[in-house]
Parts: structure tokens; C-alpha cells; sequence
């Protein structure tokens, strides 16, 4: 197995009297590539904030490669690459300007470790003499990827690093990260895009500053403990209002224009079903049986939990 990247112990964070982080524990394995799914407000970022040094938690125990957050915060800065959420860099520097920037102060240039970025930056490198400010929001991503990498970091902290861009760059910014965690780069992200858990090799589901579990994507699926429909009809909202009444449902869900609907126990009868929505005025029904998504589990969990 390879070596602790990362371990956290009884984690907690205050704000006054917000309860940020509630107690968490987990440990991620040099070289994975480990994401934290949940919504605003999860605790995601905060937790970030933490292991790149930037907070200082209220009480537990949190170690990067093997040094820790408040002690050791300068040692644990030299070796860590941080993409905020939020867009930070220079805005009326040029994207050359930004990387030579950040490579100087790591007192490196961007020659030496043009090797690690060059995937990532000969996208951008055409509009090199561009200010930052005027990138697209997938161009912006590229560049803020490219300087958080220059200083050539073990580990890398990415907060919601695909919010409000295209699928497209989405999906291009994913397999940047793969290639990097195949280089051997630790890799910590987190998002609230549940479909991104699946690009993960493991994946902590977190909500109001707890965790509700940790494990690869396919085994949380695997774990999903109810029989599961895909249900569509004319209108979703009075579609899902007239399921949650349904006998035996344990959630009913919308899902762009279906409703997912589990049930708590017993076998599933869609031709039950699909008499008993017809009698109630519902039409064009259909219904399937399908597998969960890492959606579907997280929904259950927050009513476990």
C-alpha cells in the first residue's frame, strides 16, 4: 500500500457558533486521487483551508506527508500546489506574467518544470500576452492549474475547481488530473457535482461538516441497500408529490424530468404502480428499473443520517 498523504484525525472547526467541521477522521494514500463530494456548506472548502495551512483547526490532529498543518505550516506550503474555489489570480497580469509570477516565488522558473504543465499550459500558451481577467472560465482554470503546479508539488488541493464551467472543459480539466495522478501526484479535490465522484478512485460524501461515508465509487453504489425506479409522466412535481404518498416509498426524488423513487422494503410492482399514477390522472407514464447513482446514495444517506 502506499504510504499516508494524508491523515486527519477528530477534526473539528469553529466559526463562533457555526460548527464547520464536526469530528472527522480520514487518511488518503500517496498517489490517489481522492475526492470530497457534497453541497455548499459541507464543510469542503474549509477543510481545505486547514491542510493547506491557511486555518487553524480547533481541535484534532492533521498531517501532509507526514507534517503538520500548524507546526510545520511552511514546509507543508513548499510542497502543496492550492486551487481556490474562487478565481485569485493577478488579474492585470498576463497569463505568462501570473506563471512566472508563482514560479518565482517557489524560486523556480517556468523552464525548469515546463514538463509537469505543458499538457496543460499549451492550450493557453498561445494567448500567453492575454491579462488573466480576460480568459474564458475553462481558459482561467488551465491557468490557475498551471501555476498551482510550476513549483512541481507532491500533493495538489483542488476547491471546486470545474464550478461554473462548460461540460466540455469539464471534462478536458478531468482527464488533466488523471494524466497528473498517474505522474504520482497526490490529488485532493472536491465538488458538488455528484457525476464527478465517479472520476475518483475514492470518494468521501460529506454534508454539514460531517462525513457520511468514504469508499471507492463503485462499492458506495454497490452498497445501496433499496430496489430503485426511474419514473417519468407528463409533469415532475406533481409526479414526485403524488409518489412520496405512494405506499412503501422511502424517497421519491426528482432527476431532471423523472423522479427516482425508492422503496423501503419488499419487492417492487411497476405494473401496480403504473395503475395506481394512471387512476390518479397521471399520464404518458414510464417506468424502469434502474441502478443507483452516487446521487441516489447520497440522498439516502442524508436521510440516515
Amino acid at each position: 500500500m502506499d504510504p499516508v498523504a494524508v491523515s486527519v484525525k477528530n477534526l473539528t472547526l469553529r466559526y463562533k457558533t457555526t460548527l464547520a467541521i464536526d469530528d472527522i477522521s480520514f487518511e488518503v494514500a500517496g498517489g490517489e486521487l481522492f475526492g470530497f463530494i457534497g453541497p455548499d456548506g459541507a464543510g469542503k472548502t474549509s477543510l481545505f483551508r486547514i491542510l493547506t495551512t491557511l486555518l487553524v483547526p480547533t481541535q484534532g490532529a492533521c498531517q501532509v506527508e507526514g507534517l503538520d498543518v500548524v507546526k510545520d505550516y511552511r514546509q507543508i506550503r513548499n510542497i502543496c500546489g492550492y486551487m481556490p474555489g474562487k478565481f485569485s489570480l493577478y488579474q492585470d497580469l498576463t497569463v505568462e506574467e501570473n506563471l512566472s509570477f508563482f514560479a518565482t516565488i517557489f524560486g523556480t522558473t517556468i523552464a525548469e518544470n515546463y514538463d509537469l504543465i505543458k499538457d496543460i499550459y499549451a492550450q493557453i500558451e498561445p494567448f500567453k500576452k492575454r491579462k488573466a481577467g480576460k480568459l474564458s472560465g475553462g481558459m482561467k482554470q488551465k491557468l490557475a492549474l498551471s501555476c498551482a503546479l510550476i513549483h512541481k508539488p507532491q500533493i495538489l488541493f483542488l476547491d471546486e475547481p470545474t464550478t461554473g464551467v462548460d461540460a466540455v472543459s469539464r471534462r478536458e480539466f478531468w482527464e488533466m488530473l488523471k494524466r497528473l495522478r498517474d505522474g504520482g501526484i497526490t490529488i485532493l479535490v472536491s465538488t458538488p457535482y455528484m457525476d464527478e465522484a465517479e472520476k475518483c478512485d475514492r470518494v468521501a460524501l460529506m454534508q454539514a461538516g460531517k462525513i457520511m461515508k468514504i469508499n471507492t465509487p463503485a462499492e458506495i453504489i454497490k452498497d445501496y441497500p433499496h430496489a430503485l425506479l426511474s419514473v417519468r409522466a407528463g409533469d415532475v412535481y406533481p409526479l414526485m408529490k403524488e409518489l412520496m404518498k405512494y405506499p412503501g416509498t422511502h424517497r421519491a426524488d426528482t432527476f431532471g424530468q423523472s423522479v427516482h423513487l425508492s422503496f423501503k422494503k419488499g419487492e417492487i410492482q411497476p405494473a401496480e404502480l403504473q395503475k395506481h399514477l394512471s387512476t390518479k390522472g397521471h399520464t404518458n407514464v414510464e417506468i424502469e428499473e434502474i441502478t443507483a447513482s452516487i446521487e441516489d446514495c447520497f440522498m439516502d444517506l442524508m436521510t440516515i443520517n
